[in-house]
C-alpha cells in the first residue's frame, strides 16, 4: 500500500487530518526549539525560532490541556472510517500523546533531569546557526533573541530541578561547558559585523546565567542525588509506548540472551583457527590516529554510498545534503562517539549532518588507543553505513518524501524508534550480506561484533533499570562477552544512564526488519526483489514495525 490518501476522504478521515495537524503543529508551538529543526518556523503570527520552550508552570499546565484535549478528539474518532494508512496515524498520535502524559505526569525529567535544559538551551543556538533556512543575518537575529531568553530558562531549571542522580548532574555541567565554549567562542567570531554588538550584549547577559547554572548544579543540586533507575513498573510502560512491538521487555531480555550465545558461537566459527579475542586484535591494531579520524569517516562514506548506487540497493537523492561535521560539546553525553541529525522534515533540502565526536588530544594515551581500537578501519566503516549510508541518512530522505505533508510531519516527529534503528542496524549487515568489501573477513567479524553491542545495548538497558544489575556486572558483560573495548563500554555504560528504553531498540528493531522482510519475500515468491522492499518499507516513514508489515501486504 502506498503512504497516499483516500483520493475522496470519508468524514473520519478529514477528522482524523484536522487532528494529525492540529497535534503536530501544536506540538511543535509548546517546542520551539523541535519546530527550528523541524522547518516549522512561524505559528500563529509568533516567530518560533526567536523562542525557547517554557517550563515555567504555566507553560508545563500548557502542555497538560494541549495532550488531554488531544486524546479527548483521538477517543472520539470513528476509526470503521480509516484505511490502514490512516489507522497507523491515529496509533502512533495516541502512543505518542500517551508517552508524553506518562513523562509529564510520572517520569517528570522536568524535576530530575538538568541535561533536558543544557541540551535544551545549546540546540537553541546551535540549530539557527547550522541550519541555513534563512540568511545568516536573520537566523543570527534569532540566536540573539534566543540567548536573551536563557537566563529565565535557567531560572525555570532552578525552580523545577528537585533532585537529580550524581551522573546526570556532572553530564550536564560537562555539556554546559560546551555551551559556554559555543556562545563566547564559536558563535561570537561567526556573527555577522552589523550584529555583533548585539550579539555581544546578548551574550554577555546569557553567560553568567549558564555559568551560574553549573554553580548550581555544583554547590546545590549534587548534594540532592536520587536513583537514575527506572523501575519493574515504571520502566515497563515506557518500554510499551517507545518499543511498540508488543513485547514485554522480559521477552525481549530473553530473545537477546539467547542470540548472544548464537552470534558468540558464529563468530568462534568464523574466526577459526584463531581465537575470537585473537581476530578482533588484529582487527582493531589497523586504526587511524586521531589526526586522520574524522577523514577516515568522510572516506568510508564515499566508499559506502558507490556500493550502495553500484549495487543499486537503495533509491539514492540525485543530490547528496549530508555534511560529515564534529559532534557539537553540548550533545556528546549522549553522542559520544557519532550520531545522526536528519534534514528538517518540513524543509528537506537543508542540511542533514552526521556526526562523528572527535578523540581529544587532552585524554590520557590509553584512552585514546582505547578508542581508535574500537572504531577502527572496519569499525569506523560499521558506524558510517549505521548513521550515514545506507543508515540513517538514506531512511530518513524517504521519510523526507512521504505525501501527504500532515502525515510526514507526524511520522518524522514521534517516528518509531525501533523502525529508525533497527533500520540502521539491518543496513550493517545487508551490506554485508550484499558483498560490501568483497565479503571481508574482518568486516563481518566486526558486524558481528556490533550484533553482539546491539544485544548487550538490549540486556543492560533492561537489567540496569529493572533488576539490580550493579555498573562492574554491566562492564563485564560488554568487555567480557560482547569484546567491546574499557572507553566503548565505559561511555555505554554512562548512556544507559542517562537515558531508558532507547538502547534496546537497536536489537529490537534489528529483528522486526528481518522479520518484516523475511514475511515481505515469502508473500513475494520467486518475484521478490530486495531494492523493491527497501522502497517500500522506507516509503512508509518510521511506523511501528508490526504496523510496517500490515502496510506491506
Amino acid at each position: 500500500m502506498s503512504c497516499q490518501s483516500s483520493p475522496r476522504p470519508t468524514a473520519a478521515a478529514a477528522d482524523l487530518a484536522r487532528l494529525t495537524d492540529d497535534f503536530t503543529y501544536g506540538t511543535l508551538a509548546l517546542s520551539p526549539v523541535s519546530a527550528t529543526q523541524a522547518g516549522y518556523h512561524r505559528h500563529h503570527g509568533v516567530v518560533l525560532d526567536e523562542e525557547v520552550d517554557d517550563y515555567s508552570p504555566a507553560g508545563i499546565e500548557a502542555q497538560r490541556r494541549f495532550y488531554t484535549e488531544i486524546e479527548r478528539r483521538a477517543a472520539a474518532l470513528d476509526t470503521a472510517g480509516l484505511d490502514k494508512e490512516q489507522q497507523t496515524d491515529l496509533a502512533i498520535i495516541r502512543n505518542a500523546v500517551g508517552l508524553a502524559v506518562y513523562e509529564l505526569e510520572t517520569i517528570q525529567s522536568y524535576k530530575h533531569n538538568p541535561t533536558l535544559y543544557v541540551e535544551l538551551a545549546g540546540n537553541a543556538l546551535y540549530t539557527p546557526y547550522v541550519l541555513a533556512y534563512d540568511t545568516v543575518e536573520h537566523r543570527f537575529g534569532h540566536i540573539i533573541k534566543r540567548l536573551e531568553k536563557l537566563p529565565a530558562l535557567f531560572e525555570q531549571a532552578k525552580a523545577n530541578l528537585t533532585d537529580a542522580p550524581e551522573v546526570w548532574t556532572r553530564v550536564a555541567r560537562e555539556e554546559n561547558d560546551g555551551n559556554v565554549d559555543l556562545i563566547d567562542r564559536t558563535l561570537r567570531q561567526a556573527a555577522p559585523a552589523s550584529l555583533q554588538a548585539a550579539y555581544a550584549a546578548a551574550a554577555d547577559k546569557a553567560l553568567p546565567a549558564l555559568r551560574g547554572f553549573t554553580q548550581y548544579l555544583r554547590d546545590t543540586l549534587a548534594a540532592r542525588t536520587s536513583d537514575w533507575r527506572l523501575g519493574r513498573e515504571r520502566y515497563a510502560r515506557k518500554f510499551a509506548y517507545v518499543l511498540a512491538t508488543g513485547k514485554p521487555p522480559e521477552e525481549l531480555l530473553a530473545e537477546a540472551e539467547r542470540d548472544l550465545r548464537a552470534v558468540r558461537d558464529e563468530m568462534a566459527r568464523l574466526a577459526a583457527p584463531q581465537s575470537v579475542e585473537q581476530a578482533l586484535d588484529d582487527i582493531a591494531r589497523q586504526h587511524p590516529t586521531p589526526d586522520t579520524y574524522m577523514a577516515a569517516a568522510r572516506k568510508a562514506l564515499e566508499e559506502a554510498t558507490a556500493f550502495v548506487r553500484e549495487k543499486e540497493l537503495v533509491d539514492l537523492p540525485s543530490a547528496s545534503n549530508l555534511q560529515v561535521i564534529e559532534t557539537p560539546e553540548f550533545m556528546r553525553g549522549i553522542y559520544s562517539v557519532g550520531g545522526f541529525n536528519p534534514a528538517p522534515a518540513l524543509q528537506p533540502e537543508l542540511g542533514a549532518f552526521f556526526w562523528v565526536t572527535p578523540i581529544q588530544p587532552t585524554w590520557p594515551k590509553e584512552r585514546i588507543e582505547s578508542k581508535l581500537r574500537e572504531y577502527n578501519d572496519y569499525g569506523i566503516r560499521e558506524l558510517t553505513i549505521h548513521e550515514a549510508m545506507p543508515g540513517h541518512y538514506v531512511q530518513f530522505e524517504y521519510a523526507n518524501r512521504v505525501q501527504p505533508l500532515g502525515r510526514r510531519l507526524l511520522r518524522n516527529l514521534f517516528g518509531n524508534g525501533p523502525y529508525v534503528e533497527g533500520w540502521a542496524f539491518y543496513a550493517q549487515q545487508m551490506m554485508s550480506d550484499e558483498g560490501y568489501l568483497g565479503a571481508s573477513k574482518p568486516l563481518r567479524l566486526t558486524l558481528l561484533k556490533q550484533v553482539l553491542r546491539a544485544l548487550a545495548n538490549a540486556i543492560l538497558d533492561v537489567r540496569l533499570h529493572t533488576m539490580g544489575m550493579t555498573d562492574q556486572q554491566a562492564l563485564d558483560l560488554m568487555i567480557n562477552d560482547t569484546y567491546q573495548e574499557r572507553e566503548e563500554a565505559t561511555a555505554k555504560l554512562q548512556r544507559a544512564q542517562l537515558s531508558s528504553c532507547q538502547l534496546p531498540t537497536y536489537y529490537a528493531g534489528f529483528k522486526g526488519w528481518l522479520q518484516a522482510r523475511d514475511r515481505y519475500r515469502r508473500a513475494k515468491g520467486s518475484a521478490f526483489s530486495l531494492r523493491e522492499f527497501h522502497d517500500r518499507a522506507l516509503k512508509e516513514g518510521a511506523v511501528p514495525l508490526p504496523l510496517l508489515e500490515q502496510l506491506l501486504e
